[in-house]
């Protein structure tokens, strides 16, 4: 399926759970003031309706982030009660925690009831998704009729992948031969059908007398330049044209068409581009790090003020560190070493545990009494919530490096400079500072290729017990 297909699903379902999160919510509330309960029930207009907007804003970024949206679950009931499962409660604490901080007096029945509805109403949605994927189809156009320029191996595989579509309305009509049968080219293809190849001098005809939708173009980037005069024709006719663009040598970069001023540009991005995406993440780093700082602020005074009673110098460390592309910033903990620390390096290069240009030891004696259960459960990274708040960093990302150590790295873990870095990250829960160097660099390549915001929710939930625990930490 075509993107903007993809998109047009996942816009109706979740038209669809907003549909059914206003009606379980009223339902759940028409319940609650019918039950003869001891507490009379009633919400005010103003109330019930700021209560319902956060919730519908709540249910469809829990829904974005599990990635219910991307997919439609057929006849695979147990996946979609999973997922649904997930979304009622992660948007369920959410709503309570909303409540908490307004101090809404909200019954608890009545949260309950809607949770319970609406965990079943959006179980019976999903899993009648194949009557969904008819509508949608019907949505797309009763059908899209292809050709395909080419009949290399991976032409054939487009039109492998087009007949797969099909119940999607995607009709493939026949291959042509871009070299004009100056090349070795099979006379038909056989796939689930029989599909001739014409040549390419044969397509005008083509377009005369059949039906054609669309011409997907699967031929080798330097061919292009020879089929200008198709390209040109086929913008005459108003036919839309696709063009295969895997032969760049972009291996981790993902691929979209952007416009400067009126001149399209072909951009390769091996980072998130997800704008929405990344500002929602933005967003829920500002939110939490406010108030993580808030609720941590006599904590983190008591702690500060420990470490300048155990040993000399300041409370508070600094240290000039790499962020988002390689931009240099100051990184703020609570000092866990002996004043003099970074010139004493040195001494204690032979104790290093680690290969690369880190170093960690687990005996390291510029450490404090008091500095080691810092480091042991995360205390000593309180202040970088300050650093998160001014967007030098996230909650989720690469840990930053010092200038030193990205001067040692060799030229594929520089890309891990391309996201910003975070307080925990994925190799945070695979170990923590058991983990050696490589496995250390290819884990934060491997979240840069999978992010997603439902990713960090799941490193962040993973963190929170370890960091609890002590496990893993130096």
């Amino acid at each position: 399926m075509f993107d903007p297909h993809r998109h047009k699903a996942a816009v109706l379902v979740a038209v669809g759970d907003v549909i059914l999160t206003i009606l379980t919510f009223e339902a759940a509330y028409q319940t609650r003031a019918l039950l003869p309960l001891e507490r009379t029930f009633f919400i005010l207009t103003p109330v019930k309706a700021l209560l319902l907007v956060v919730t519908l804003a709540l249910w469809l970024l829990a829904g974005r982030s599990i990635g219910v949206y991307e997919r439609l679950y057929g006849t695979n009931v147990w996946a979609a009660a999973y997922d649904s499962l997930r979304q009622v409660a992660f948007g369920g604490l959410g709503l309570v925690t909303f409540q908490f901080l307004l101090r809404l007096d909200i019954s608890r029945s009545f949260i309950g009831l809607f949770a319970l509805y609406n965990f079943v109403a959006l179980v019976v949605y999903r899993g009648s998704a194949g009557k969904l994927r008819g509508y949608i189809r019907r949505q797309f156009g009763a059908e899209v009729f292809y050709v395909i320029v080419g009949c290399g191996e991976k032409a054939v595989g487009f039109g492998r992948q087009l007949e797969e579509g099909a119940e999607f309305g995607h009709r493939l009509l026949t291959f042509v031969d871009p070299s004009n049968g100056n090349r070795a080219c099979p006379s038909q293809i056989t796939l689930d059908k029989i599909y001739g190849v014409i040549p390419l001098s044969e397509l005008p005809r083509l377009l005369r007398q059949r039906v054609v939708d669309e011409i997907l173009f699967v031929v080798d980037g330097q061919k292009l330049s020879e089929l200008e005069e198709i390209f040109l024709l086929c913008d005459e006719e108003g036919i839309r044209t696709r063009i295969a663009a895997d032969f760049f040598p972009h291996v981790h970069s993902r691929l979209y068409l952007d416009r400067f001023g009126g001149v399209p540009m072909l951009t390769f991005t091996a980072t998130p581009h997800d704008e929405i995406r990344l500002f929602v993440k933005r967003v829920f780093d500002v939110t939490l790090a406010l108030c993580s700082l808030v609720l941590l602020s006599v904590p983190m005074l008591l702690v500060a003020l420990l470490v300048r009673l155990t040993s000399h110098g300041p409370a508070v460390f600094s240290q000039v560190r790499c962020g988002l592309n390689g931009r240099q910033f100051t990184v703020y903990k609570l000092r866990s070493m002996v004043n003099n620390a970074h010139q004493r390096q040195a001494e204690v290069a032979h104790l290093n545990e680690k290969d690369g240009p880190v170093f960690k030891s687990s005996k390291d004696p510029r450490l404090t009494t008091l500095g080691r259960y810092l480091r042991r459960f995360s205390i000593d990274e309180w202040p970088q919530f300050w650093n998160i708040l001014k967007g030098d960093m996230s909650f989720v990302g690469p840990r930053p490096a010092v200038p030193d150590e990205v001067e040692q790295y060799k030229n594929w873990q520089r890309r891990r400079l391309r996201m910003r870095p975070g307080l925990t990250c994925l190799w945070a829960v695979h170990g923590r500072d058991t983990i050696d160097f490589d496995t250390w660099m290819k884990l934060d390549l491997e979240y840069i290729d999978n992010w997603s915001l439902r990713l960090d929710f799941k490193i962040l939930l993973q963190s929170i017990p370890r960091v609890l625990a002590g496990r893993g930490a130096n």
